[in-house]
C-alpha cells in the first residue's frame, strides 16, 4: 500500500461492479490501494478472482462476488456479502455492462433488451439494495454511476447502449435528490478509455499514433487507470458536499457537464399556437441557440476523442 500520500479510503468499504477487467479493474485496484475493502463483482469468476488477489498483494483487503447484477438477488447478496465480510458498505460503484452495437432498423429485441438491463436496470438493483441498506442502517454513503458521452450526446449505432447510458445521467440526479436527506451522495462519470469495449473503435494508424504518443511523454491519455482517481474520492468521506453531479473523465482531464438547460423560446403572446404559424418561427430557436436544426454529431465535437465506454 502507498505510503508517500494520503489514503482517502481508510476504514471504507466498496463495491465495484464489473471489476474483472478495464475500468472496473483499475477503480477496484485503486479503492484497494486508498484503503478500502473491496467487494470485487464480475460475471467471470476468474478475472474478479485475480483482481482480489492482486489487490490482497499490495496488502488489501478484498473478496470476489460473482454473478449478473441486473438479477434482483444477486444485487441484494452482493450488499449483504460487503457488510457480512466487512461489517458494513461505504460506497457503490456501478460499473458492469458491455456493447452491442448494430444501427436501429437492424437491432433485434435481444441486442436492445439485454443492453438496457445490464446498464440501466443493473445500476438500478444494486443502487436499491445500497440505498435500502444505508436508510435502514442509518448510514451515510456514496454512489458511483457509469454513464456515456453517447448517452450524453449520442452516437451512431448505439441506440440501445446510448438510451441505456442517458438513462443512468438521469437516474443518478433523480437518486441525489432521494437520498440527499439520508446523507447519500450520488454521482455520475463519463469515462473515456481504451479498453476491449473500445479498443475496436481506433484505426490502427490512430491506435499506433497513440501508443507513440504515449511512449513519448510517458502518459497513456486513454488508460482506464486514468479513471480511477477520481472514483475513489468520489467513494470517500471527502466528497460529501458533491451530488447530483455528471463529470467527464479521461487522461490528465475531468470535465463537468451541465444537464439539458432552456437555451431559446418563442412565445405564442398568450395563445395557443397555430400550427402554421411555426414553419419559420421555430427556425429562431435554431439560430438564436446557435444550433444547427438538422442531425448533428455532437461526439465529432468531444474534446479527446470518442472512446467512450
Amino acid at each position: 500500500m502507498r505510503t508517500h500520500e494520503r489514503t482517502i479510503l481508510n476504514g471504507r468499504v466498496v463495491i465495484v461492479t464489473g471489476a474483472g477487467r478495464g475500468i472496473g479493474r483499475a477503480e477496484a485496484l485503486e479503492c484497494g490501494r486508498q484503503g478500502a475493502a473491496v467487494v470485487v463483482s464480475d460475471l467471470d469468476e476468474a478475472v474478479s478472482t485475480e483482481v482480489v488477489e492482486l489487490i490482497r498483494a499490495e496488502g488489501g483487503r478484498a473478496v470476489a462476488s460473482v454473478g449478473d447484477v441486473s438479477d434482483t438477488m444477486v444485487a441484494d447478496a452482493l450488499v449483504t456479502r460487503a457488510v457480512a465480510e466487512f461489517g458494513q458498505l461505504d460506497a457503490l460503484v456501478n460499473n458492469a455492462g458491455f456493447v452491442s452495437d448494430r444501427t436501429v432498423a437492424k437491432m433485434s429485441d435481444d441486442e436492445w433488451d439485454s443492453v438496457l438491463r445490464v446498464h440501466l436496470r443493473g445500476h438500478f438493483t444494486c443502487t436499491r439494495a445500497a440505498c435500502r441498506y444505508w436508510k435502514e442502517a442509518e448510514r451515510s454513503g456514496r454512489l458511483v454511476h457509469t454513464t456515456s458521452a453517447s448517452g450524453i450526446l449520442g452516437n451512431f449505432g448505439q441506440s440501445n447502449y446510448g438510451t441505456a447510458k442517458a438513462g443512468i445521467a438521469a437516474f443518478s440526479t433523480i437518486v441525489a435528490m432521494e437520498m440527499a436527506r439520508y446523507q447519500v451522495t450520488s454521482n455520475a462519470i463519463a469515462p473515456s478509455a481504451i479498453t476491449r469495449l473500445t479498443e475496436d473503435l481506433l484505426p490502427d494508424e490512430e491506435m499506433r499514433e497513440h501508443e507513440r504518443a504515449a511512449e513519448e511523454h510517458g502518459f497513456d491519455f486513454f488508460a482506464p487507470e486514468n479513471i480511477a482517481p477520481l472514483v475513489a474520492y468520489l467513494c470517500s468521506a471527502d466528497s460529501g458536499h458533491i451530488s447530483g453531479k455528471v463529470f467527464g473523465v479521461q487522461g490528465d482531464s475531468i470535465e463537468l457537464y451541465q444537464p439539458f438547460t432552456s437555451v431559446a423560446e418563442i412565445t405564442a403572446g398568450n395563445r395557443r399556437w397555430r400550427p402554421s404559424e411555426l414553419d419559420g418561427r421555430i427556425d429562431d430557436l435554431f439560430s438564436d441557440a446557435c444550433v444547427q436544426a438538422g442531425p448533428e454529431n455532437m461526439m465529432a465535437r468531444m474534446r479527446y476523442g470518442i472512446l467512450s465506454t
